[in-house]
């Protein structure tokens, strides 16, 4: 087999999809009405149905999820009696932060040092790109050897479980004999790389109460209970001196032993400053894929700017855990919020709300699909082969489709290598990653439709 005709087509095809991508990038999809309006992301999910429509995908539909998001599902039928592969994406995206730290407009898709910026580019509408020019180079080169559904998530950022409740309520609708998650990333540029683990995740908010109201600092501080204060040190109860996660119950000493992350590599990846430490024990792969990991994502209180000298009555944090392979996220979400209420100092008043959770998955990467993947990826990346590592990210869906269909297989790939940034400021693709995994994405199909016929 020869990826030529494959590879040569996807080449070609590289200035529609930068096109493209540029006019998803372009909708502030960010699934959160309290930042952006629903009509970004109605925008967006309209924009993935046409181009689905486009490609002569049957039974488009805009799914209203219980969540208040759409997902967008079509169906491309194959062969007679062709396997089916469902792909999947999400054209939601994370808020752009800080747009002023951006070099260029975060919903603008800008071409920079051989990347392409905009914030969605690799997380994950870059995906969605990916599976079209996959199907697209398919069809050019004889046809789609396999039965395709695709489904493209609206709030997989928010961590809601919209889609996840959506399957359960309608288990055939995404039924397959293999599932593409096209939402993880090569271990580093150039590398080809299944994710084989990814980590669940919890998150809670949690509000301290310590006072009627806010007082005089200069009159009542030194005496009065603090509420930020209080807040402060019961979020550094959470980690250890060394900034080990160190939630009461929660083991925090496995080890992973699988691909290696050197440490070099990782504070170049991760841009730590010069005399700045890691924070953990054991090696950088146990403590981002094998071992939980609590990080304060939001705290409630005044801007220093306008800021006057006040104890504060209340405050609030939002705190997210990840959970890795081997535990479980309801048990871990029990024992964070049995941590926070236990540890506020004073006896200040607290209440915790859960906001989002997802169990960690891990893949079988002995399964016949990571076999065809790997045939595929050796050609796409000459002289290179298939490496399996972990993520210490969460796509709670893995799981819900697992339950739902047990003898399917499912692959992690996509584009989000270290480079890209996601979730940060500066967010970036890889067109030559766009381009090689698009290719391993085709001959993986036509890998797999030829291992079904055996």
């Amino acid at each position: 087999m020869t990826a030529r005709p494959i590879s040569e087509t996807v080449a070609s095809l590289m200035p529609r999809a930068k096109t493209e991508l540029a006019e998803l990038v372009a909708f502030r999809s960010v699934a959160d009405p309290a930042q952006f309006p629903r009509s970004e992301c109605e925008a967006a999910a309209g924009w993935v149905a046409d181009a689905l429509r486009a490609e002569d995908f049957q039974d488009v539909a805009l799914l209203d999820t219980p969540d208040g998001t759409q997902s967008v599902y079509g169906y491309l039928p194959g062969p007679a009696g062709a396997p089916t592969v469902l792909l999947y994406a999400h054209y939601d995206v994370q808020p752009p932060l800080d747009e002023s730290a951006w070099l260029s407009p975060p919903f603008e898709l800008t071409e920079r040092d051989g990347r392409w910026f905009g914030r969605g580019a690799a997380d994950c509408k870059g995906g969605f790109i990916m599976h079209l020019l996959a199907l697209r180079a398919l069809k050019a080169d004889g046809g789609v050897p396999v039965s395709v559904k695709v489904i493209a998530e609206g709030s997989e950022e928010q961590g809601t479980g919209g889609l996840e409740q959506y399957a359960e309520a309608h288990p055939e609708l995404l039924a397959a004999d293999t599932i593409v998650i096209g939402d993880t990333g090569n271990f580093r540029v150039g590398l080809p790389t299944v994710t084989a683990t990814l980590r669940g995740m919890t998150m809670l908010r949690v509000r301290l109460d310590t006072l009627e109201g806010n007082l005089h600092s200069g009159q009542f501080g030194g005496a009065a209970p603090d509420a930020l204060a209080a807040m402060i040190q019961l979020l550094a109860s959470l980690r250890a001196e060394d900034g080990t996660t160190t939630v009461d119950g929660l083991t925090h000493d496995a080890e992973w032993d699988g691909l290696q992350y050197p440490e070099g590599e990782f504070r170049k990846d991760a841009k730590v400053l010069d005399g700045v430490g890691l924070i953990g024990t054991g090696t950088v792969a146990d403590r981002i894929w094998a071992r939980p990991a609590v990080t304060v994502v939001g705290i409630d209180c005044p801007p220093v700017v306008g800021a006057t000298p006040s104890l504060q009555a209340s405050a609030r944090a939002q705190v997210s855990l990840r959970v890795p392979p081997g535990q479980d996220a309801a048990e871990a979400t029990e024992l964070l919020t049995a941590h926070l209420e236990s540890h506020a100092p004073w006896g200040a008043r607290v209440s915790v709300e859960q906001v989002g959770q997802g169990q960690p998955f891990r893949a079988d990467v002995t399964s016949p699909a990571y076999t065809s993947m790997a045939e595929a990826m050796r050609i796409a990346y000459p002289g290179e082969e298939m490496q399996s590592s972990g993520m210490g990210g969460s796509i709670p869906l893995c799981n819900t489709l697992a339950a739902l269909y047990p003898q399917a297989e499912i692959l992690l790939i996509g584009l989000s290598e270290p480079e890209a940034q996601i979730h940060a400021v500066n967010e970036s693709v890889s067109p030559e990653e766009l381009e090689r995994l698009s290719v391993a994405e085709a001959l993986f199909l036509r890998n797999y439709a030829e291992s079904k016929k055996v």
